[in-house]
């Protein structure tokens, strides 16, 4: 019986060491194999040098060519309205019209009075060659003659005045009366703006002075379209600069044949300098923004602590410039042709193995145009 048990445990002890040896050969087998790091699949784009002319960016405001709030030059109750709200007007369109009914019935009563006068100073005329009247009688009835017709000239100017009329060619706005109602001299009556061309205001700090000339090209975005640039140029420097704000102010013209653009409207302006430069870009979304710097993840062949080679990224402080659409300038820190991460760059980390996967890849335009949504 204990002959039995002894040649069990032999059997026993063979078997685990049999298996020990097996797991030993497999441990030393793990330990030999490469040890890379974990693979991040990332796209990547290629540093390029592009020439850019340098931007000057400014906030401004979009103003009309023409514009003016149309009000009364006299008072009376309103019977007609020319023009209704929004709509094109040419210049000397009537707008308003008063109620001239009274200055109608006394215009009628001083033409009377000056046919009369105009008929004695006829018959004086030919007295006065006869020697048949004297001068002095003569001299009163002209005088009487040239007061009719200058009377009869003021009547005809006030009602004229109750006829308010378009001052310019331009469009009208809301409006801000009614038929029936009395206005006193002064009124507001509606707004009337000319759109096409219109002007965009702004101001630039003063050592831009020498980079502004007049006919320079001007680029322009508004809220109210997204994604669309509206080109102009400058037509106007101002004579002075402001003494509390150092700043001068500017004016561009734009051409807005659709008058898609409203005078008020807050406006971004980028003008563009005469000076080219060349400038190493990539896609915004290849930086790693911190606090204690800018970065960029560049990919290159590496080799790991057993001499093998794998592929993998080198993280890099980057000094940025501007920015344009999708696109930003590295100042510093990136040269041409090096291969940036542009997505995942927040999973990485220096050294860290990488996969290159560029079916998908964020955009790069410096002028994207998004879809309307």
């Amino acid at each position: 019986m204990f002959k039995k048990f002894l040649i069990a445990l032999g059997g026993f002890i063979l078997v685990v060491a049999a298996l020990g040896a097996v797991k030993v050969a497999q441990i030393k087998k793990l330990s030999s194999a490469p040890r890379l790091a974990p693979v991040s699949a990332v796209t990547t784009s290629t540093a390029v040098a592009v020439t850019w002319y340098p931007r000057l960016q400014a906030i401004g405001s979009l103003a009309p060519v023409e514009g003016v709030t149309v009000s009364a030059d006299a008072d009376g109750t309103i019977v007609k309205i020319g023009a209704e709200s929004g709509t094109l007007v040419a210049a000397g369109a009537l707008l308003v019209e008063l109620d001239t009914s009274v200055e109608s019935a006394q215009l009628n009563a001083i033409q009377a009075r000056g046919e009369l006068a105009r008929i004695n100073m006829s018959r004086a005329q030919d007295l006065l060659g006869s020697k048949a009247m004297a001068q002095a009688e003569y001299d009163a009835i002209a005088a009487a003659y040239k007061q009719s017709v200058a009377d009869l000239a003021a009547l005809q100017a006030l009602i004229e005045k109750k006829h308010v009329r378009a001052p310019f060619a331009g469009r009208v706005g809301i409006r801000l009366v009614n038929v029936g109602q009395y206005v006193a001299k002064g009124r507001a009556l509606m707004p009337l703006q000319k759109l096409n061309p219109i002007f965009v205001n702004f101001s630039v700090p003063q050592r831009e002075l020498p980079n502004l000339v007049i006919g320079q090209k001007t680029v322009v975005s508004v809220d109210a379209f997204p994604g669309v640039d509206f080109p102009g140029v400058i037509s106007a420097i101002n004579s002075e600069v402001d003494a509390a704000t150092r700043n001068l102010g500017v004016q561009a013209t734009l051409a807005n044949p659709a008058e898609v653009l409203r005078a008020g409207m807050f406006a971004q302006v980028f003008i563009e300098l005469p000076v080219p430069a060349a400038k190493i870009v990539l896609p915004a979304t290849a930086i790693a923004y911190a606090s204690y710097g800018n970065s960029v993840f560049i990919v290159e062949k590496m080799k790991n602590q057993e001499g093998q080679e794998y592929l993998g990224v080198r993280q890099q402080i980057v000094q940025l410039g501007v920015t344009r659409g999708d696109l930003i300038a590295i100042e510093e820190g990136v040269k041409a042709g090096e291969a940036v991460v542009t997505t995942g760059v927040f999973k990485l980390r220096n050294g860290a193995a990488v996969q290159i996967n560029n079916t998908v890849r964020p955009a790069d335009s410096a002028t994207p145009k998004p879809a309307n949504t």
